[in-house]
């Protein structure tokens, strides 16, 4: 039985996980991650009844009711950095006993549902369009210091993207993850767009925006508007999906990502007025998880 030492695994004083501060039975097996911890009180609005709400540093979790459903909202800060923190320790949380340190014997499987902000790189797609993920893509390299990272990855399409984007030799090799198909379809359903997401490791440059530094791959973002496979194109940007599929994938959760696209970076479109379109989503979501 694989053992977990202190090192590896930190458990505060009281018993919680290291970061997110939360004691294993505070979390349900639905669970709803957000980037901006300010959005989890705005979703638990829609609960009936509070267990828990818990910060520490950029993160804030809260745990109650919806509708009879138990349902647990994370913030996760931003980014793939913060995502391998929150989706690792929810796992421990679920599959390893924290008092002994050990793996418990029977696997417990979790539905994450990512509701995000993105920016469309397709000129046809508006602002206010819900793009739900099929594909994510990875910039940030997180998911490729895993072994059996290929099992949890779409290779053939890596291979096309990095040939036909040019990719530039000394970034993170790309990795491109499914997102659950069943969850595609259940929180998908016949009103949002389905397409592929890219998971970028930063804000500016790594998608292509040029302030003072001038870019090293300059027309990154015309070829990924031109790449094309199979029925796939890549639809909009934003920075955690691709960890959040990856990770599940290898730890045999289910997990989607789908955001409110805010921005097309193609025709330099905002939507500036966005809240009340990312509220209707979170109401789409609440009632199809």
């Amino acid at each position: 039985m694989k053992h977990f030492p202190s090192s590896e695994l930190i458990i505060n004083d009281d018993g919680s996980i290291f970061h997110l501060h939360l004691l294993p039975e505070q979390l349900s097996d639905k669970v709803i991650l957000v980037g901006d911890p300010g959005r989890v009180e705005m979703i638990a609005s829609y609960f009936e009844n509070i267990e828990c709400d818990v910060a520490n540093r950029e993160f804030r979790t809260i745990t109650g009711t919806y509708k009879g459903k138990r349902l647990t909202v994370v913030g996760t800060g931003i980014g793939t950095d913060n995502i391998d923190i929150v989706v690792n320790e929810l796992d421990a949380l679920s599959n390893i006993d924290l008092v002994n340190r050990t793996e418990k014997p029977e696997h417990k499987q979790l539905t994450l549902v990512r509701i995000g902000t993105s920016g469309a790189v397709q000129p046809d797609i508006r602002p206010g369009t819900y793009v739900l993920s099929e594909k994510s893509i990875g910039f940030d390299g997180v998911l490729n210091f895993y072994a059996n990272r290929n099992a949890a990855c779409d290779i053939e399409f890596e291979k096309a993207f990095t040939h036909h984007v040019n990719w530039h030799p000394q970034w993170c090799a790309p990795y491109v993850a499914d997102n659950d198909p069943e969850l595609v379809e259940r929180i998908g359903k016949d009103d949002m767009l389905r397409g592929v997401t890219i998971s970028a490791n930063g804000f500016y440059g790594p998608q292509g925006r040029e302030l003072r530094l001038p870019l090293a791959h300059p027309t990154l973002n015309d070829n990924i508007e031109t790449f094309r496979y199979g029925r796939f194109k890549v639809t909009n940007y934003e920075m955690e999906s691709s960890a959040i599929a990856g990770l599940s994938k290898l730890m045999g959760h289910k997990a989607v990502t789908v955001c409110c696209i805010i921005a097309n970076r193609r025709i330099h479109d905002a939507f500036p007025n966005y809240k009340e379109s990312v509220q209707m989503l979170v109401e789409k979501v609440l009632d199809r998880i």
